[in-house]
C-alpha cells in the first residue's frame, strides 16, 4: 500500500476506498492531501485489479474545507520572498483534484460521511455517484469568505444540480443539512451513519461484479464529456466509433454469450492495455 500522510488506500477486492485521514482537523484539505489525492487516482487507474474507487472521510467529518491553519493569509499564495506566480500561471489546488477525478478511468463513489464545505464539498462534484450520512452537512460557503467557487465547480455544479439550484446555495452561503442535499439532488440517498459505507460498497460491487472496465471506462467519459457538447450529432459520433470498436471485442462477445447462457460475464479487456483507438477522442485536432 502507498505510504501516504493524509489519505488511507486501502484495495479490497475490486474496490479502492480513499479516506481523507486527518480527523483531527475534520480532514481539512491542504497541499499534502491534493498532492496524495492526484497520486492515488493515478495508481487507482494504472491498476486493473481495481474497478471502482469510494472516497470517505475518518472520524466526524468528511472535509472542512481547506486548511485556515495560515489565517488571514490562507489564500493569499505567495511563497515566503513575496513572489506570486502570473495571474495567467495561477492553479487552484482543488481544481487540479477535480480535474484529476474529471479524467479517472474508474467510476468514483463519495460517501459523504460527515461536513463537506467548501472544497470538501466542490471535489466531490466530479464524482459519478454521492451518498451521504443523515449527519452530513454541506456548504458553498465561498462568498461568506470574501472568495469564488473552486476546483471547477462553475462548470460541475449547475450540471449536476440544475443554475437555479447552483446559485442558491453559492450566493447564501449557507451550510445545509443532508435532507436539502437530497432534495437539490446533489446527493444520491441519505443513510444512517452506520449503513452509509455497506451501501456504498453494495453500489460498488453491484457495478465491479457486472460490468466491462473499458465499457465503464469509455462509458464515464462519453457521458461527462457530451455535458459540453453543442449538438447530439457530437454524441453520435463518438458513439458510433465506439459502438463500432467495442462491438468486435472480446468483451461484447462475452457480453452476449454470457446473456444468452445465463451465467455471469467474465469480461477479459482491461483498462491499462485494452482502451479503444480513438480514446481520448477529445485531444484529437480534427475529428471527423
Amino acid at each position: 500500500m502507498p505510504d501516504y500522510q493524509e489519505i488511507l488506500y486501502e484495495v479490497e477486492g475490486p474496490i479502492l476506498t480513499v479516506t481523507l485521514n486527518r480527523p483531527d482537523k475534520l480532514n481539512a484539505f491542504t497541499f499534502v492531501m491534493m498532492s496524495e489525492l492526484i497520486d492515488a487516482f493515478d495508481k487507482a487507474d494504472a491498476d486493473d485489479g481495481v474497478r471502482v474507487v469510494i472516497v470517505t472521510g475518518a472520524g466526524r467529518g468528511f472535509c472542512a474545507g481547506a486548511d485556515l491553519a495560515a489565517g488571514d493569509g490562507t489564500f493569499d499564495y505567495r511563497d515566503s520572498s513575496g513572489a506570486e506566480a502570473r495571474l495567467e500561471d495561477a492553479r487552484d489546488g482543488g481544481g487540479l483534484v477535480a480535474l484529476r477525478i474529471f479524467e479517472s478511468k474508474k467510476p468514483v463513489i463519495a460517501a459523504v460521511n460527515g461536513p463537506a464545505v467548501g472544497v470538501g464539498v466542490t471535489m466531490t462534484l466530479p464524482m459519478d455517484i454521492r451518498l451521504a450520512s443523515e449527519d452530513a452537512r454541506f456548504g458553498f460557503v465561498f462568498a461568506r469568505r470574501g472568495l469564488v467557487p473552486e476546483a471547477a465547480s462553475s462548470w460541475f455544479l449547475p450540471r449536476v444540480v440544475g443554475i437555479g439550484q447552483a446559485m442558491e446555495w453559492v450566493m447564501t452561503g449557507r451550510v445545509f443539512p443532508a435532507a436539502e442535499a437530497l432534495a437539490g439532488g446533489l446527493v444520491r440517498s441519505l443513510h444512517p451513519p452506520d449503513d452509509l459505507l455497506p451501501a456504498a460498497r453494495a453500489l460498488a460491487s453491484e457495478i465491479a461484479e457486472h460490468t466491462s472496465p473499458v465499457s465503464l471506462a469509455l462509458s464515464r467519459q462519453m457521458l461527462w464529456r457530451m455535458l459540453g457538447a453543442d449538438h447530439p450529432m457530437e454524441a453520435h459520433k463518438v458513439d458510433s466509433r465506439a459502438i463500432w470498436e467495442r462491438g468486435r471485442t472480446p468483451d461484447a462477445r462475452e457480453g452476449v454469450l454470457s446473456f444468452l447462457e445465463k451465467r455471469p460475464a467474465r469480461f477479459p479487456m482491461k483498462v491499462s492495455a485494452d482502451m479503444p483507438s480513438f480514446f481520448p477522442w477529445w485531444q484529437e485536432r480534427r475529428f471527423s
